[in-house]
């Protein structure tokens, strides 16, 4: 067992310049420990996350979750993990059972799911001060300890540590592995969990091993020249460049940002750095972990490249290469841009994808506050993917692999990890397993942000955040997403004047805010932040409200092909155990919510009632999530001229790229709908009849510019932001030039082009957005 030092005894050993608070607090009556501060501090940060332990879940479905995985690792045996390790490293095994699935003795990369377990155990005991959690990760890390001090013995290098052979990186760098193995994948692994274990439980045996192993990695790949080292890259290495750059940051020591840099994959990162898009064809998950090693690089050097690959890669991904759920790839690979209706299949969504695409979203905001995006996103993958990735019916909180978004689906059903089926106690430990302990043991670590006195509500659930360093407690009380409402109370010292700043959703219209019961006037844009500054009372309670509404949401390569959403929440229909060879054909003008209590929706389908409900809560039946809705016309609106009243049609009913639009009497066809589609923090629209999206020609940014209708070609010309002038009309800018949507020579005239404009105040800049249906 490893010993736990004082903060001033650690700071001694380890030369830290400056470490968390020292000081204790109780959530729920059980302590919660601060992290250890890095030396380094972050570059280019301006907001902050709080200390695990210092935002806790209350009573909800997101803590069952916690529970329920916190269960597993307090259950699980850590003599069978350490099984491969001490063969491996010639120590007998205590008579321990070895483990099956991705952890048995023969499998390539076995022992990378230790990593995993040492983290989880570490954030729990960082978020309760669980005992149990807490001694099973020292006496693994004792262990390890003890393998990596038999290293001669069993004719390995100083420092390693791995369950299998030293000799499967000298194939690997001569690149004659065959074996299937990706060894620093694992490598990875077990530094990122050391390094949490050392971080957040202030064990010095943890740091210890860690440095040694670490040492090997720097040893092993410094013999290296970089034509070597690029070629090696081929193979997955996980996080390598992230961990390495963490430590940097956490000890100051130089050598291990040289050895993160070696790990910069020239072929991922050179394409990402020019904001081009090469992505079709890569296995997801081998890429996501690099671009959170971009940003660490980012954070640890303040070269802005790696910050332009880091966001470029957000951007492309998510726009371009996501499912509605906020998951990404098919068969664990990115498939060719917006390629979406064509790849509804069982292996749909690898969870661990969407998990680190989190903890990418996460890192840019720290960067880029104001971005609404970036949690409108978190929220979509978190909310719709990672909470149902979870059993609820197993008290252990097993998980899926994929997530699958075929018609006819169902979680925790299908041959191995390939079709959704749970993980298991000791015969699975796939990487989705893993990450599935440190997404379950996280779900609050962002809700709340902070720059100086400012507090940043990003996440809308039950909670307590407890800001100790201000003597400020903050209690969230919602039912939301099944309501629209959520109330923050502050209370302890909260005197003076602060901003709070709540972040607004895109999918919102009409948000407000109140404090005790008073409106308040302040901005509260879809798609921004809502600053609230006061001087505070304890007992100030805020409420914000953000009316939900039924949006489809059309996968990006078939306008025919959409989801359903109501607010933040992507609806499934429930077949029960009924299969479905093809999409449903939905009538969305009959999608109706029949409780008040619950997210129960009810509508019709290919002639018969199905019931909806939260995709989140879809298990235990099969179901779908994408339908067919050709020839309907919910998802679509007229955007009506308020000069002339005429709407925005296109000439001749066009299909061919560069079909101008112009204005029309309205004669009913689907040239004159257009689907309003959300890009960040702007929309795009979608001609029904044709499938094109509205853009500028040539990308002009000058008067009257005339708008047509082309393939989305994924530039900012066919991006437009939405101005609502609070009277139920909007101004409609070009996200390319800043022109505003307008009708030529303010015409009355039937076939009038549409041109781009700058404002000038005419109401031939406003348009009336009407829905066709609801």
């Amino acid at each position: 067992m490893s010993s736990s030092l004082s903060r001033r005894r650690l700071l001694q050993a380890t030369g830290a310049a400056a470490v968390a608070s020292a000081a204790g607090y109780y959530l729920g009556g059980s302590p919660a420990h601060a992290a250890i501060a890095p030396v380094r501090a972050d570059i280019g940060v301006s907001a902050y996350p709080f200390q695990l332990g210092q935002v806790r879940l209350t009573a909800s479905r997101w803590l069952d979750n916690q529970n329920r995985t916190v269960n597993y690792l307090r259950f699980v045996n850590v003599d069978r993990l350490l099984y491969n390790f001490r063969t491996n490293h010639r120590l007998s095994t205590n008579g321990a059972a070895s483990n099956g699935g991705w952890d048995a003795p023969t499998f390539p990369f076995r022992t990378h799911m230790q990593g995993h377990f040492l983290t989880a155990w570490a954030q729990v005991y960082a978020l309760t001060g669980d005992t149990t959690c807490r001694d099973k990760a020292n006496y693994m890390v004792a262990e390890m300890a003890k393998c990596q001090a038999n290293n001669s013995a069993a004719g390995f290098n100083t420092g390693y540590l791995s369950g299998f052979a030293e000799s499967d990186f000298s194939a690997l760098e001569a690149r004659t592995l065959t074996n299937g193995n990706v060894p620093y994948y694992c490598i990875h692994k077990t530094l990122a969990g050391l390094l949490d274990v050392w971080r957040y439980m202030e064990s010095t045996q943890a740091r210890d091993v860690l440095l040694r192993l670490a040492g090997w990695v720097d040893w092993r790949t410094g013999r290296l020249t970089s034509q070597q080292m690029q070629s090696m890259l081929q193979t997955e290495f996980g996080g390598m460049n992230a961990v390495l750059a963490d430590l940097y940051q956490q000890t100051g020591d130089s050598r291990w940002l040289t050895a993160a840099q070696r790990f910069d994959h020239a072929a991922v990162f050179n394409p990402l750095a020019a904001n081009q898009d090469q992505l079709n064809g890569l296995h997801a998950n081998t890429q996501v972990p690099k671009w959170i090693g971009a940003a660490r690089e980012y954070k640890a050097t303040g070269t802005t490249r790696y910050r332009d690959i880091a966001t470029n890669a957000w951007n492309i991904c998510v726009n371009a290469h996501t499912y509605v759920i906020g998951g990404n790839s098919q068969a664990e690979h990115f498939r060719p841009p917006n390629a979406v209706a064509g790849y509804l299949s069982k292996d749909t969504c690898e969870s661990c994808n969407t998990y680190n695409m989190l903890k990418l979203t996460r890192e840019l905001f720290t960067l880029d506050p104001n971005r609404v995006p970036l949690f409108d996103y978190y929220e979509r993958a978190w909310l719709n993917q990672m909470i149902g990735q979870q059993n609820p019916a197993d008290s252990r909180g097993h998980v899926t692999y994929f997530t699958p978004l075929n018609p006819g689906g169902r979680r925790g059903v299908g041959p191995a990890w390939g079709g959704g089926t749970w993980s298991t106690d000791y015969d699975s430990f796939w990487c989705c397993q893993g990450t599935g302990l440190e997404v379950h043991t996280t779900l609050m670590d962002s809700i709340y942000f902070y720059n100086d006195t400012t507090l940043i509500v990003n996440m809308f659930l039950p909670s307590v955040l407890n800001w100790s360093q201000r003597g400020i407690t903050v209690t969230q009380t919602t039912s939301y997403p099944v309501s629209d409402t959520t109330t923050l109370q502050v209370t302890g010292n909260v005197s003076g004047t602060w901003p709070m700043r709540i972040r607004i959703p895109g999918w919102t219209t009409g948000a407000t805010i109140s404090v005790n019961g008073t409106a308040q006037n302040i901005p509260t844009t879809p798609g921004s932040y809502a600053t609230l500054t006061r001087s505070w009372t304890s007992g100030d309670t805020v409420t914000l409200s953000m009316p939900m509404r039924i949006v489809m949401r059309a996968a990006n390569d078939n306008p025919n092909v959409a989801a359903v959403t109501y607010g933040p929440t992507v609806l499934s229909g429930n077949y029960g155990n009924t299969a479905l060879s093809s999409l449903p054909s939905l009538t969305t003008s009959s999608i109706t919510r029949t409780s008040n209590s619950s997210l129960a929706f009810t509508a019709t389908a290919n002639g018969s009632t199905v019931n909806l409900g939260p995709f989140y809560d879809a298990h235990g039946h099969n179901y779908t999530v994408y339908w067919n809705a050709s020839g309907q016309s919910s998802n679509t609106s007229r955007l009506v001229n308020v000069g002339s009243g005429l709407v925005l049609g296109i000439q001749d009913m066009s299909t061919a790229d560069g079909g101008r639009a112009l204005q029309w009497n309205d004669s009913g066809t689907a040239d004159h709908n257009w689907e309003i589609i959300t890009d960040g923090t702007a929309v795009r629209f979608r001609n029904a009849n044709s499938g094109k999206v509205l853009g500028v020609r040539d990308m002009s940014t000058a008067d009257n510019a005339h708008v047509l209708q082309w393939s989305d070609n994924g530039t900012a010309d066919h991006r437009w932001t939405l101005l609502d002038l609070g009277d139920g009309t909007y101004k409609i800018r070009n996200a390319n030039s800043g022109k505003l949507l307008g009708i030529e020579n303010s015409s009355t005239t039937n076939g009038a082009f549409a041109v781009q404009d700058s404002d000038n105040g005419t109401p031939d800049n406003r348009w009336r957005i009407v829905r066709n249906s609801q």
